[in-house]
């Protein structure tokens, strides 16, 4: 992993600036020793006893070294190789400074208290990432990190983040770390990552999970996937079976980091010659450049004489310091601020010794350590204290790798967490070049819900695998994914597709209609029918028929019967607050006159003929004011009730929203409903009392007796009165004002027939029957009393 060696670069020249700088440890010279970890704890442990011994084979508990003068160690690239690091420097009490990603168990001061960590936290990690999850609707999603300490808690962050967001774990894999050579079969997960129908994983480790990763089978199908990659996870390092173009187009959550000044310079000018003691950049120049085997060329420059790094691509060498090498800076600098924090208490204190004639001890460190803050050259505020540890914030970079060409990150967007304001999250989609997709890959479990439809949930399966059910009747969803439809507001109603609410169409009945027209037709021509039967009745008034029938009585019926078929018409058109109140005040007097009318001509018929008995004392009552009277009286109650209503809760208009879809019907309401079922009630009583007279009086003789008359036209009144009751409560709108009108007209019309139609037949058409001497001879022996009777009638 020759890349990594931009980390030993930013220690050296962070050594080189600190003893070039007069103001931080004046006559002070910082030296070092390089050991390679190899990413192993087998050689992380042989490293660490190499140095604390001198020599090798190593010695524990001896130093060879004479005057050693060590006073901390920076290294621990992983939380692993710092944990095997830490475990042995902890017995000598040596600061340990590690550059690798930041761990939450090293906190723990009982088991590590001379560890300190200079990597910012990733507190906020998994927030950033879910944002970025939301904000192209990636729902469904594979993880993949670390079997250890450290993979457990980004798996479970990350998981919980997610459910919060309704966001699914397709699948979750874990990478072994015990060594970084494995057999295939342990990391044996790609067949099933390959299958999985999530087309976003998300991948967290560090160097020794990269290394294994890169030792399983090959990535090449997994560019069909969108990766989003954690910033300690190198994608761009390179070895056998390891594929970067796997990783084209992936999402990379990298620190944002400061770049020294002069870093780039210095690393221009770095070359075997300037360094010839270090062995490391002289194998590095030899692999990366392609150097001859021959040691000597390479101490002569006589191997690429103007070689630079930065003519190395990106899986060789990286000019931009990374944030290992930005925290091995700061980790040098804090170690040096220590020491001259150290060297200058004591000068204060008066002690004799100083510089090179002061004996060290490493332990003496930790106090200075732990209250180290300083600002370093770029900038920053560098502290070793955890609990001040500054929180990370995140580039997101797109990587990019062509044929023929070099890789590249291209930065894309940022995350900087700002605790309780709130994250900062921004993206810039254009900018972004997906891996083999020319547009936003989609990562769902399932096809998304559209427009008016909701998402069902499937019992036994992950809250993100849902089936989709149209809205019903009354409810719209205009969003995809909806979990529940709503309701439209009552003045609108849901077009076919049910996605979208529609203005609903004011409507009544009208005039123009076609209903309305022929409703209109019926009631103008039955009224005018009735007009003529009375015109009628009064020009033959002198006739047998209409003389017996009381001509009064008739004209008041007849009169009535037109009123009724015209307030028909007020139930038409729109609905005002004056046409409300006559609608039902007219009908109910009206149609009571009418009612009246019939119960006094029912009794009429009676009396006249029990009158005529010899000694009958009822002759008084065969009066024609006394019938008068009895209509009188009968109206007047009902005028006494409409007038009750009308004071109390009279009719008014109002709005139907729900008989039928799309439509306003404008109606009017009847207000007071027990003052409703008064009249009809009231109505009903009198033409009961009309039907039975009329029934009892059946059997009179049938010269002038209308009786049989009578009681049909009250049996077909009473049949249509009864059959509108129920009728009127279930139309809706339009309907149950048609059923009104038509209970009206029938029942007019009922009245209108029966009784006067059989005696315009005979005044008409017969008039031979309406003459005094036939209905004599007709007669028979009852002719004297029905005479009588007719002529008290």
């Amino acid at each position: 992993m020759h890349k990594n060696y931009q980390q030993v670069l930013a220690l050296v020249f962070a050594v080189e600036e600190i003893n070039q700088n007069p103001n931080l440890l004046p006559n002070i010279t910082l030296g070092y020793h390089l050991y390679n970890t190899y990413h192993s704890d087998e050689r992380t442990l042989e490293s660490s006893l190499k140095w604390l011994s001198g020599q090798s084979p190593t010695m524990p508990n001896y130093s060879c070294r004479a005057q050693d003068k060590s006073v901390a160690v920076i290294g621990g690239g992983t939380s692993a190789l710092s944990v095997q690091m830490g475990s042995l420097l902890e017995l000598y009490k040596f600061p340990q400074i590690t550059y690798g990603p930041f761990e939450p168990l090293l906190d723990d001061k009982v088991q590590f208290p001379s560890l300190y960590q200079m990597a910012p936290r990733d507190a906020f990690l998994s927030v950033g990432i879910v944002q970025l999850l939301l904000h192209f609707g990636w729902t469904w999603v594979g993880l993949i990190s670390t079997d250890d300490m450290r993979g457990e808690k980004f798996l479970w962050d990350i998981a919980e983040e997610m459910a919060r967001s309704n966001i699914c774990v397709a699948f979750m894999e874990k990478i072994p770390v015990s060594e970084r050579h494995q057999d295939e079969s342990h990391v044996a997960f790609m067949p099933r990552i390959l299958a999985s129908s999530a087309k976003v994983i998300i991948i967290h480790g560090d160097a020794d999970s990269l290394m294994i990763l890169r030792h399983s089978q090959p990535l090449i199908l997994t560019s069909l996937k969108v990766w989003i990659i954690t910033s300690d996870l190198d994608i761009t390092l390179r070895a056998r079976h390891f594929d970067s173009y796997a990783f084209h187009g992936a999402l990379v959550f990298k620190h944002q980091t400061s770049e020294a000044p002069g870093f780039s310079h210095f690393l221009k000018s770095v070359n075997p010659a300037k360094y010839p003691e270090d062995i490391f950049l002289r194998t590095f120049w030899h692999s990366t450049f392609n150097c001859p085997d021959d040691s000597a060329k390479l101490e002569k420059e006589e191997c690429s004489p103007n070689s630079s790094l930065e003519d190395l691509p990106l899986e060789h060498f990286d000019m931009t310091m990374s944030s290992f090498s930005y925290s091995t800076y700061n980790a040098v600098y804090a170690v040096a601020w220590a020491l001259h924090e150290m060297f200058l208490m004591r000068t204060e204190m008066g002690f004799e010794g100083h510089g090179e004639s002061f004996t060290l001890q490493s332990w003496q460190l930790h106090s200075f350590l732990r209250n180290i803050h300083f600002n370093n050259n770029a900038g920053d505020q560098v502290v070793l204290d955890e609990q001040r540890n500054p929180v990370a914030k995140y580039d997101i970079m797109n990587y990019l790798i062509f044929f023929k060409q070099n890789e590249m990150f291209v930065k894309v967007g940022q995350f900087i967490p700002k605790g309780l304001l709130g994250p900062n999250f921004t993206i810039s989609e254009k900018s972004i070049i997906w891996g083999i997709s020319q547009t936003t890959p989609e990562s769902v479990c399932n096809e998304s819900c559209g427009y008016g439809f909701k998402k069902l949930s499937c019992e036994g399966k992950p809250a993100c695998c849902f089936d989709c059910v149209q809205c019903p009747e009354e409810e719209i969803s205009n969003l995809k994914n909806m979990d529940h439809c709503k309701r439209c507001p009552e003045d609108k109603y849901p077009n076919k597709k049910r996605d979208n609410c529609l203005p609903k169409t004011v409507m009544f009945l009208t005039f123009k209609e076609s209903l309305g027209l022929t409703l209109t037709c019926i009631a103008l021509s039955f009224s005018l029918l009735t007009v003529m039967i009375l015109v009628v009745f009064v020009k033959f008034q002198d006739t047998p028929i209409v003389k017996a029938n009381n001509r009064t009585l008739s004209y008041i019926l007849l009169i009535s019967l037109a009123l009724c078929f015209l307030c028909s018409m007020l139930f038409i058109g729109q609905p005002t607050s004056a046409t409300c109140l006559l609608q039902q005040t007219i009908f109910g007097i009206v149609f009571t006159v009418a009612i009246s009318s019939i119960l006094a001509k029912t009794i009429t018929v009676v009396l006249a003929f029990k009158a005529t008995r010899p000694g009958s004392k009822l002759k008084r009552w065969v009066q024609p004011r006394v019938f008068n009277f009895v209509v009188f009286i009968c109206s007047m109650i009902q005028v006494t009730l409409c007038g009750i209503w009308m004071a109390t809760s009279p009719p008014f208009p109002g709005l139907d929203l729900h008989s039928e879809p799309g439509h306003i019907i404008i109606i009017c309401k009847i207000g007071s409903v027990i003052a409703f079922y008064s009249v009809l009630g009231y109505m009903g009583f009198l033409a009961l009392g009309s039907f039975l007279v009329a029934f009892l009086a059946r059997n009179l003789p049938d010269t002038f007796n209308e009786a049989k008359f009578l009681t049909f036209s009250m049996l077909i009144f009473c049949s249509v009165w009864l059959s509108f009751i129920p009728a009127y409560q279930n139309p809706k709108g339009k309907a149950m004002v048609t059923v009104e009108i038509f209970c009206i007209l029938a029942s007019s019309a009922g009245l209108l027939g029966c009784i006067f139609l059989p005696k315009c037949y005979v005044i008409l058409l017969r008039p031979e029957r309406n003459t005094l001497d036939c209905l004599k001879q007709k007669a028979g022996s009852n002719s004297h009393s029905e005479i009588l009777a007719g002529r008290h009638i």
